[in-house]
């Protein structure tokens, strides 16, 4: 017999007044509600976007639907996650430290000397507890489509981690047009769905078909009243860079001028926005190839990578725009979070030579890839921006993805819906990656753990919940004395107040410790190492806490990543 009987039965036999009945409908009424108005969480990710990328943050690319987030809510113009795919997604999903999580580094880049270690294995462990089990444990639907990257057994998958229905792609990366391997480091192209082998439709693009199946797997549910967390790790924009040929041509000619030019109309653009301070300097990120000793058929070559990229960004925003129109038509927008961002900085690798020719031509003759202009990013085309066009993304910014400089670890973040009171500003408020799951939580009013989760003892989360600041400006994030440390693949940096120090081992082969005042100079323009050697002894001595409070360890002499992504891979393919 249900509540509302008994009540109506007694009221009837015991002359329990009307209005005792109708206030304990009302009351029943009231928990009801409550109860089918949980908030939701839309967790968007893009894959190597740039920091002026998007429309709200000075980019030239057509991006409205995140341009609509940004208006109704904060954006954060100071945000840090880590320089490459996994140990990102790895402490955005936990908010636990990468050294700590199991990921400190992708596991196609880890040598074999650090693989002897069960903290650098470059897969989920099983010591941390991801945002999806916790909400999933509160009585979330939990839903994920896109790129994993956090492991390819059973046990790995996202089936495994919390999320109830879920399209994944397992790899680093994977082609956006068939189901096809991106990289000679891959025999095959690992898609999985809900835990098992999955094949892809033969009219796939990877941005619509994940925007397909989240608004699918929402509408599975949409009649239980219960509230739902939707993870979207999009490939756009990680290379292969590419796009339907309507999106990338409404770019054609933008950009023709080249990345001098256009990474100072981004400047501008930017400070005009209120993305940077005003008077922000930039530097010419070393490796960046003089524009106008390119020849004419060479420049064509570059600015339409650039096309196709802004085209990818493009199509990624009006799928995104999909998925908010359908939460609307389901009356679920207004009760809604939603957080964009990515996953680090640009992608600045050199796989595609200034001809349009490549450092895979010979995999690319085998596997039916190339990179010819006029089919540059359709289907079984390959392309990648590079290194120069990657400081137009990374804008105004230090180079790019891998790099602990500002353009490999600082991007857009985005954050709109109930509890995000700041409409339509932007701050500069510093905030890293691990503060984004008890933020999360604790918008939705779900307690976070510590070290201790349905009874085993597991990583506590180490991010600060910065909900109060969404809602009141006053509020500050991390204080000044609060250091927090960075290492990926050799690349090391520490945050603490508007300062930052910072050393590229690998890739740029530094020997000396950096200090920057990130606040007022993001473009890392005037080391103040000599100008305050007390400040950087001061957070020197920081990092070498974080080092031996996490272990982390240092990378084996002669380490080279590329090498150790490609290495054998291109050897085997010059032996052929």
């Amino acid at each position: 017999m249900t509540t509302y009987s008994k009540v109506k039965i007694l009221s009837l036999s015991f002359g329990i007044s009307l209005l005792s009945v109708v206030a304990t409908l009302s009351s029943t009424a009231l928990i009801a509600a409550e109860e089918s108005d949980r908030l939701n969480v839309v967790l968007i990710l893009a894959d190597d976007l740039g920091f002026t990328d998007i429309s709200p943050f000075g980019g030239e690319i057509n991006t409205p639907n995140i341009a609509r987030l940004a208006a109704e809510g904060l954006s954060f113009t100071n945000y840090h996650t880590a320089g490459s795919c996994a140990p990102a997604r790895a402490m955005l999903l936990t908010g636990v430290d990468s050294h700590r999580n199991g990921v400190p580094n992708i596991p196609e880049a880890l040598p074999p000397e650090l693989l002897a270690y069960d903290h650098y294995q470059g897969v989920l462990n099983d010591r941390v507890v991801t945002l999806a089990s916790i909400l999933k444990n509160d009585g979330y639907h939990t839903y994920m489509t896109g790129k994993w990257h956090l492991g390819h057994t059973p046990e790995l998958l996202p089936s495994a981690r919390g999320f109830d229905r879920t399209i994944a792609m397992a790899d680093t990366g994977a082609d956006n047009w068939e189901q096809r391997t991106y990289l000679p480091i891959y025999d095959q192209a690992n898609w999985y769905a809900d835990g098992l082998t999955h094949t892809l439709p033969d009219d796939f693009y990877s941005s619509e078909y994940f925007i397909d199946k989240t608004i699918e797997f929402i509408a599975s549910n949409a009649e239980d009243d219960q509230p739902f967390f939707a993870y979207i790790p999009f490939q756009a924009v990680h290379m292969p860079v590419q796009a339907p040929r309507e999106f990338s041509d409404k770019y054609a000619g933008v950009y023709d001028e080249g990345w001098t030019v256009m990474r100072e109309k981004r400047r501008l653009a930017a400070e005009e926005a209120g993305v940077i301070p005003e008077g922000t300097k930039a530097v010419v990120t070393p490796g960046t190839l003089d524009w106008e000793s390119l020849t004419e058929e060479q420049r064509r070559h570059h600015a339409r990578r650039m096309e196709v990229y802004a085209g990818m960004v493009d199509a990624m925003d009006m799928h995104i725009g999909r998925l908010m129109d359908y939460l609307e038509s389901i009356d679920e927008y207004e009760n809604t979070i939603f957080v964009f961002t990515s996953d680090n900085g640009a992608e600045g690798s050199n796989i595609i030579l200034p001809n349009g020719g490549s450092a895979l031509s010979a995999w690319f003759d085998i596997v039916g890839y190339n990179s010819d202009y006029d089919t540059l990013g359709e289907r079984r085309s390959w392309n990648a921006i590079g290194p120069s066009n990657a400081t137009i993304a990374a804008s105004p910014l230090a180079y790019y993805k891998f790099h602990a400089s500002e353009g490999g670890l600082r991007v857009p973040l985005v954050m709109a819906g109930p509890g995000i009171k700041r409409e339509g500003e932007k701050t500069d408020e510093f905030v890293f990656v691990t503060d984004l799951t008890p933020t999360i939580l604790n918008l939705v009013g779900v307690n976070a753990h510590d070290d201790n989760w349905l009874g085993r003892e597991v990583e506590p989360i180490i991010g600060t919940n910065f909900s109060e600041f969404l809602a009141d400006s006053s509020s500050q994030v991390h204080d000044d004395f609060d250091a927090i440390g960075y290492e990926l693949g050799g690349n090391s940096a520490l945050f603490k107040g508007d300062y930052k120090i910072v050393i590229n081992r690998i890739g740029q082969s530094e020997t000396e410790w950096h200090l920057f005042n990130i606040k007022t100079d993001p473009g890392e323009t005037e080391d103040l190492a000599q100008a305050q050697p007390v400040l950087l002894e001061e957070m020197l001595s920081d990092y070498e806490n974080y080092v031996q409070a996490n272990n982390v360890l240092p990378m084996p002499e002669g380490y080279n990543r590329t090498g150790a992504i490609l290495g054998d891979s291109i050897r085997e393919l010059r032996q052929q």
